[in-house]
Parts: structure tokens; C-alpha cells; sequence
């Protein structure tokens, strides 16, 4: 009996072909398909029937094109409504299939604020990043935390707010040290009236909206009355908080008068890479900037990569009033039409040739090709490192992903598993996870049990999520922060599970646990160690240091949200709101838990009905 020889998949441009009888003109989505399924590359059409068409010519395309129609074995398609929809459907599925031929912005990380806290009578200045839920007035966004505790640190020396939390507020019986340091005008101990403090709320509210010259009007005015009425002492403080304020305009970055409100956009592509600069523009100030490594889709040109980055970054984001670009996006009008929908107002896109936005593209072109020619050199040494390693470690082919993995528990209290990645481009801070150690039947302390517990998880979801292997979230190496024993451990849940192809090293501190003595250990092999001074072990140390720091950070977390735990968190219906009046009224959880029910239904803001459930909850246990 002979085997039948198996058919070849058809491909390319006749397969694409084939589609076109079933499609009309209809705005939508499709998917190219290569095939296994895998997804090559989304796209949105004005006119499904007239864009596919144009992949069905066998000539006439640019070489990633060329590549991509070659690979189609077969294409999937969605309609909508408008070519709004199309678009925004399109970057969607982008973000969420990755497809090897479309641009991707791969950073996706909400922007910190700062928040004026309308909720107390004497507002809090802080730092707020999320959904805005927490009743104030909200400012940003800032490109950095670094960016907002500047500022903060700023508007604390020139409008002296305070930053403490409302419980803290509440428990002060003496000003605390930023008092004294002339950082806070201290309204917790009643060192000034409720009406001033909201002066100076208002002065710093007048400050972030950029209104800065009305500000400093106003000091200036209330330095020469005090200093005509004698009042020298009120005279040199608000001389001292002029001094401040001067010195914080004199200190921006970009002080742009003819743009209020705008992010700034600019692309360099090199080497088949590209950086794209955001610089934030609020309020007439540079509110910082951060640079972003779109993955270019194989060979994109700088418009399909500009107008990728524009509405991928925008998904999450509110966008400003003005977006300036410094390349041309094919679609700019169906783009600003989309902005402007998310943002319920007019959202101008812009490619400025002149004048003040032309610098401010110009700057940002200058950072986008610095950091470009940066980030070009790590990853050449970064390449150099992933081969030594390989040699080092005897691996078929540099890795690629590196999953290193950690424990912190104090007597195995608290405990928390760490997962960091590292790859070609460093480390991979977006794909890191924390595992809170779940079994019960652990004896504290247990790092073994610890270990099989984190690595059963992960791989567990893994073959639940890509038994097939397709993506790029299989390791290629992973580094376990142990010895023989641990490796041992590690080696027999790999086994249970049926992934015992993916290499694996402990990494051991060696005798005397001595930093450079680092002893490698894998499953039935001699201890090895590398030389003082290899670049490799310093690569190593490094990995195996941020999975420390990430686990520690993680156990810390973790410790803090349980030393502020209450029973009031388990009680139904009592929120972070309804808990601070309790706290606030009673002084402490115990006090609440035997008050009678006439004294919860006291409590401002505790209905009858929840006072109720309050007072049942305690009584019951």
C-alpha cells in the first residue's frame, strides 16, 4: 500500500482571487490567513471588494507585500457601518492577533496624572493613574511618574498643598515636616482657614491650566501689601513662593506660547527600526515625553507606520485638541474623524511646515533619532550576550525569551512567585507576572513547593492557551534561582506536564554566596561555573537581580494591602467610601463592630439599610 501524496495548500495571489465573487463594496476588515491560520496581517477597506483586488495581481507590489500575498492561504472578512468603524475594528484585532506584517505599538501603559481632590474640604495634590472614579479635578497627562512628582514637588514649594492621605490628615496633632520645610501651609492643625487654603487650590488649579502670569500678579500684589503694612515675615514668604514659581517657568523644557494643548508626534525609522517621540504639550508646558519602538510589520513604510502608532496609542488614551505629526498618515481626515469621536470634541491632526510647531517637531525628530541609535546599540550588545549565553548554556540558538523566576516570603508569610521576561530588546517589564502562592498544604517557607506551584500555573495556561506552540510566549530558556534540588523539583512538574524540551538552568550563589562565584546547574549534569568577569555571568546576575527586585516589590505590595485590611472589607456593600466615614466616625474596625445599630445609622453617608447589614454582618459572627 502506497501513501497518497499529500496536496499542496494553494497560495497567493490566486487564492485571493478567489474571494472577490463573494465581496461588494462594503467598508470592513479583513484578514489575511497563512496555512496553518496563523493571522499574517489585518487591514480596513473604504471598498472590501476594490482593496482586495488589489492583492490579487500577480505584480506591481513592494517586496513585503510581495511576501505577504505569497504566504495567504486564505482571508477572512468582517463589515461595518462606516470606514470610522472599519478603522477602529482593524487596530483592535492588530493589538489583540499580532499579526508578523502590521506595524504594532507595543507599549501600552495608562499615563499618571495629577489629581486636585474635590473631596475634603482641604484638597489633597497627588498623583492619580487609572480610571478617573475619585471626585476632583484632574491634570495631564504627564509622560512619566517622574514627570508628575517634579511637578508636584513644584507646586508643593510654590502653593504649599498638602499631599498627605485624609487619614493622615485626620490622626495629625503637629504639623509634620513639610511644614517646616515651607512645603505646607499645614491645614491640619488649623495653621490657616479654610477660605485661604482654597485661595491657594485655586491658584494651583490657575497654574496647571497654564494661566501662570494672573498667579504671579497676584503674589507679587500680596508681597507689597504686606510689605507696606509691615507685615515683614508674610512679606518674605510670598516673596519666597515668587522666587519658586519664577524658577519653575524658568525651568520647563519647552515653553511653548502658541501651542496650549497638543501631543507631538515624530517618527525616525533606521535599519528596519523605528522610534517614535511623544512630547506632551499642556497648558503651554512641556509635560515630558516618552519614546515608543513600534514593531515596523516587516518593512513598513513611515505613513502606514505613523498612522499604526497614531490610532493603536489613542485606543486607551483621551487625545489632546491638536496632534501634530511629523510625517504625512494616509488617512489623516478618517483618523481625526475617529479621535474626535472618542474624545466627543473637534481633534485636528497636523503636519506642521513652519513657525513654533515646526521646532517643536524638529526637537522631537532630534530625541526620536537619538534614542533610536541608542536602543540600536543595546541591542547589538544585547545580541552579543543572548549568543554567549547560548554557547554557555550549550542551547541549539540564542534565546529569544528568557523567563526568570523568583520567591519572597518572610517564614512563608506573604508569599509571592515572580516571573520576569528578558529577549533581544532587554527586558520585557510588560510581559512580567506575580503568582500568589496559593496552596494550602505548603509548609511555610517551602521554596520547593513554592517553585512547582509557579511553574505549574504558568505552563498549565500555556498549553490551555497555545498548545500548538505558535506564539512567542514559549520560553526558550528558563532561569530558576536555586540549585540542584530546585532544578530537580522544576525538572519533575516539567515532565507531569509534558514540556521537558524547554532548556532550564538554576542559578546558585556558589560557595561563600559569593557575587561572581555563581554555580549553573542543570537536570543530571555537573555544576558549572563561569569565569570572574565573562560578560555572560554579569547578563545573568542582572536578570536574576530584577527577578529579586520584582519579587521583593511584589511581597512588599502584598504585605501592605494586608497590614491595611479591616474586617470592614468583607462586609457587603461597604466600599473605600462608606469605610472611611466608619473609620472617621468611630476610630477604629473593633469600635465599629460592637457599636449598637442607632449609632451606625449616625454615621453621615451609612443608610438605614446598610447600618443594617453592618451591624447583622458582626453580630451574626
Amino acid at each position: 500500500m502506497t501513501d497518497t501524496p499529500t496536496k499542496p495548500v494553494p497560495r497567493g495571489h490566486e487564492v485571493i482571487q478567489s474571494y472577490l465573487r463573494t465581496l461588494d463594496a462594503s467598508p470592513g476588515v479583513y484578514r489575511m490567513l497563512d496555512e496553518k491560520g496563523a493571522v499574517l496581517y489585518v487591514g480596513k477597506a473604504r471598498n472590501l471588494k476594490a482593496r482586495v483586488s488589489s492583492y490579487a495581481r500577480p505584480t506591481g507590489h513592494t517586496p513585503r507585500i510581495a511576501r505577504m500575498i505569497r504566504d495567504t492561504a486564505s482571508m477572512m472578512f468582517l463589515t461595518t457601518r462606516t470606514e470610522v468603524e472599519a478603522l477602529l475594528l482593524e487596530q483592535n484585532l492588530i493589538k489583540q492577533l499580532k499579526p508578523r506584517y502590521n506595524v504594532l505599538a507595543r507599549d501600552d501603559k495608562s499615563f499618571p496624572n495629577i489629581l486636585v481632590s474635590k473631596e475634603h474640604a482641604f484638597p489633597q495634590i497627588k498623583k492619580h493613574r487609572g480610571a478617573k472614579k475619585e471626585k476632583g479635578a484632574y491634570y495631564g497627562p504627564f509622560a512619566s511618574a517622574g514627570a508628575v512628582n517634579r511637578t508636584l514637588n513644584q507646586l508643593q514649594k510654590v502653593f504649599l498643598l498638602r499631599n498627605c492621605s485624609d487619614a493622615t490628615f485626620e490622626s495629625r496633632t503637629r504639623p509634620c515636616l513639610l511644614y517646616q520645610i515651607k512645603r505646607c501651609s499645614a491645614p491640619c492643625v488649623g495653621y490657616i482657614s479654610e477660605a485661604d487654603y482654597a485661595g491657594l487650590v485655586s491658584d494651583a488649579e490657575r497654574f496647571l491650566q497654564g494661566r501662570t502670569t494672573k498667579v504671579q500678579e497676584t503674589l507679587a500684589a500680596e508681597m507689597q501689601a504686606a510689605s507696606d503694612a509691615m507685615e515683614f515675615e508674610r512679606a518674605a514668604a510670598l516673596r519666597d513662593r515668587l522666587k519658586a514659581l519664577t524658577y519653575v517657568q524658568g525651568s520647563q523644557a519647552v515653553n511653548p506660547a502658541g501651542v496650549t494643548e497638543a501631543d507631538v508626534v515624530a517618527l525616525h525609522m533606521e535599519g528596519g527600526q523605528a522610534c517614535v517621540q511623544v512630547f506632551f504639550i499642556r497648558a503651554n508646558q512641556n509635560w515630558g515625553n516618552r519614546d515608543y519602538y513600534p514593531r515596523t510589520g516587516s518593512g513598513a513604510e513611515a505613513a502606514e507606520v505613523m498612522q499604526a502608532f497614531v490610532t493603536q496609542f489613542y485606543d486607551q488614551k483621551d487625545p489632546p485638541r491638536l496632534v501634530l505629526l511629523s510625517d504625512e498618515i494616509e488617512d489623516a481626515d478618517l483618523v481625526s474623524e475617529a479621535l474626535s469621536e472618542k474624545a466627543g470634541r473637534k481633534v485636528r491632526i497636523e503636519v506642521p511646515q513652519r513657525g513654533e510647531k515646526k521646532d517643536l517637531i524638529a526637537g522631537a525628530l532630534r530625541n526620536a533619532r537619538e534614542s533610536l541609535a541608542r536602543k540600536m546599540s543595546e541591542t547589538a550588545t544585547q545580541s552579543k550576550l543572548l549568543a554567549g549565553l547560548a554557547e554557555a548554556f550549550d542551547l541549539d540558538a540564542p534565546p529569544s525569551r528568557i523567563e526568570v523566576y523568583d520567591n519572597s516570603h518572610i517564614q512563608g508569610a506573604h508569599a509571592v512567585g515572580a516571573m520576569i521576561v528578558a529577549g533581544p530588546e532587554g527586558f520585557v517589564k510588560s510581559q512580567y507576572r506575580k503568582f500568589n502562592i496559593k496552596g494550602e498544604d505548603l509548609t511555610p517557607g517551602d521554596d520547593f513547593g513554592m517553585m512547582k506551584e509557579v511553574l505549574t500555573r504558568r505552563f498549565k495556561r500555556l498549553l490551555k492557551e497555545d498548545p500548538d506552540r505558535q506564539s512567542d510566549a514559549w520560553p526558550d530558556l528558563l532561569l530558576i534561582d536555586g540549585g540542584a534540588g530546585q532544578v530537580s523539583a522544576v525538572h519533575e512538574i516539567m515532565v507531569e506536564l509534558g514540556v521537558e524540551d524547554v532548556p532550564m538552568v538554576g542559578v546558585a550563589k556558589g560557595i561563600d554566596r559569593d557575587l561572581g562565584k555563581e554555580e549553573f546547574h542543570r537536570f543530571k549534569e555537573r555544576p558549572f561555573v563561569l569565569k570572574r568577569g565573562d560578560p555572560v555571568l554579569y547578563f545573568i546576575q542582572r536578570m536574576r537581580d530584577e527577578a529579586h527586585r520584582f519579587a521583593i516589590g511584589a511581597h512588599r505590595a502584598k504585605r501592605s494591602k494586608a497590614v491595611g485590611a479591616t474586617p470592614l472589607d468583607d462586609v457587603p456593600g461597604v466600599g473605600a467610601t462608606r469605610k472611611r466615614a466608619l473609620l472617621a466616625h468611630f476610630g477604629s474596625a473593633k469600635a465599629v463592630a460592637r457599636a449598637d445599630l442607632s449609632d451606625l445609622k449616625a454615621v453621615e453617608g451609612i443608610s438605614d439599610t446598610i447600618a443594617e447589614t453592618i451591624y447583622d454582618f458582626f453580630h451574626e459572627k
